[in-house]
């Protein structure tokens, strides 16, 4: 269930300052939640895969530790990332 590589290169591209930011706070939230969109859609069709449903419950879980870490760095780009994530209401 990982990100393939062209998928990858896109979300590098969206979210990073150039294409080799890959350890950026914002690029790391982005590739989380395209894993976790990814990992829902595989729940919603093995709705007994516990073990893929706790990877994702640890997904979910370091993207909002992440998310805290970014808001307190940088409120302004916190928000900016959401609105575009389409995350947090």
């Amino acid at each position: 269930m990982s990100i393939n590589l062209k998928n990858k290169k896109e979300v590098i591209k969206k979210y990073g300052a150039n294409e080799k930011d890959t350890g950026s706070t914002a690029v790391q939230i982005a590739m989380l939640s395209t894993k976790i969109a990814q990992l829902t859609e595989h729940l919603k069709i093995n709705k007994k895969d516990f073990s893929t449903k706790r990877g994702l419950l640890m997904m979910v879980g370091r993207r909002k530790r992440m998310l805290a870490y970014f808001k307190n760095r940088n409120l302004e780009e916190y928000r900016e990332l959401i609105k575009k994530l389409k995350i947090r209401g």
